[in-house]
């Protein structure tokens, strides 16, 4: 990781202002939800909301000053004071309607239980995106989802670890919260690339919840690499905090292994380019907040989701030694196709 998209007022916008000048102050709900659907781009706020602190959502902050400046909007703020607890991030959202914004791009804690915080959010009359994590199930109460296809993402990244083992050997998987859907979907993309090597790769384990930060990270990687390191010949990471703590930790202890990473910190790219690392899969956490902060700005404009609560992949990029110093090309590219996408294809604009 689809309903209540807005509507323009468009001819009855004089008719509106005429209503709302003789009632004098007597604005009812249904007015200020109209309101929001007509706003100019100098009207519109847009908070960008994570689960908490993570370093993945550090180019959300840096985007959204960037946008602010390239749109004309109000204001972008980014706030990720939820610690990773989802009536902590109710609240906050609360809060910042409470001071004027009006659009949300969010990274839902609970992917079980955000629908009911993005519904909160449509009846308010704000526009709402799911970014970087679709909600679990096949219901998105958000207006969209701009989020990794993870199940694909996992599936590059472990084809991209036999590849690096030749093709035969035993593999490692290290990922994050176990409970959370995005987990299950990307043991379910490696699994099936193991699948196809015909029992040429065997997934020797499966580490979950060694995401929380990267001491513990770092831990769960020392741990495994004292008790099985030679019995391992590729590790692939699909979470952030492990594939730093994989990516230092064998290079430290030696040892032949083949490591697949996720992102695009600066320990992994040293890696890479001094051969230590194999090759990582990055996501594209700048143009979700880019592309999705524009989608944001366009329904608050009166602009309608043509399918709402439509899962949109913000794209995966394999990167090795021979592409590491060029790959942003590749990821500035797949940003600007899903802008145009979604003026062509996504939104329905009168």
């Amino acid at each position: 990781m689809m309903q209540r998209p807005f509507t323009r007022l468009g001819g009855v916008a004089a008719l509106l202002a005429l209503v709302v000048g003789t009632t004098a102050g007597c604005t009812r709900k249904s007015d200020e939800a109209a309101g929001a659907s007509t706003r100019k781009p100098d009207q519109v706020k847009i908070a960008l909301v994570p689960g908490g602190a993570h370093p993945y959502f550090q180019p959300w902050k840096e985007t959204g000053a960037k946008v602010k400046t390239d749109l004309g909007l109000g204001d972008v703020t980014f706030n990720e004071t939820s610690d990773w607890d989802q009536t902590k991030q109710n609240d906050v959202l609360k809060s910042l309607a409470a001071q004027g914004y009006n659009a949300f791009g969010v990274f839902g804690v609970s992917p079980e239980n955000i629908n009911a915080t993005f519904g909160d959010l449509k009846r308010q009359g704000h526009p709402a995106a799911s970014l970087g994590s679709c909600p679990a199930g096949d219901v998105d109460k958000a207006d969209f989802c701009l989020s990794t296809d993870v199940e694909q993402a996992a599936y590059k990244a472990a084809q991209a670890a036999i590849q690096a083992m030749d093709g035969q050997g035993n593999l490692v998987h290290l990922t994050g919260n176990k409970v959370d859907s995005n987990t299950q979907r990307r043991i379910a993309g490696v699994q099936k690339a193991v699948d196809e090597t015909g029992g040429k790769v065997k997934l020797l384990q499966t580490l979950t919840d060694v995401d929380k930060d990267l001491q513990s990270a770092q831990k769960a990687v020392a741990d495994l690499l004292a008790a099985k390191g030679t019995q391992i010949q590729g590790i692939v990471n699909t979470a952030y905090n492990p594939a730093v703590a994989s990516a230092d930790g064998v290079k430290q202890a030696k040892l032949p292994i083949k490591v697949i990473a996720i992102d695009d910190d600066q320990t992994i790219l040293a890696g890479i380019r001094d051969g230590s690392v194999a090759g990582t899969v990055l996501q594209n956490p700048v143009g979700q907040a880019s592309v999705g902060s524009y989608a944001l700005m366009k329904l608050a404009g009166g602009c309608t989701m043509n399918r709402p609560g439509v899962a949109i992949d913000s794209g995966s990029f394999v990167v090795t030694k021979a592409n590491v110093d060029s790959y942003d090309t590749e990821r500035q590219a797949k940003t600007e196709e899903l802008r145009k996408a979604f003026d062509s294809q996504y939104l329905s604009c009168k």
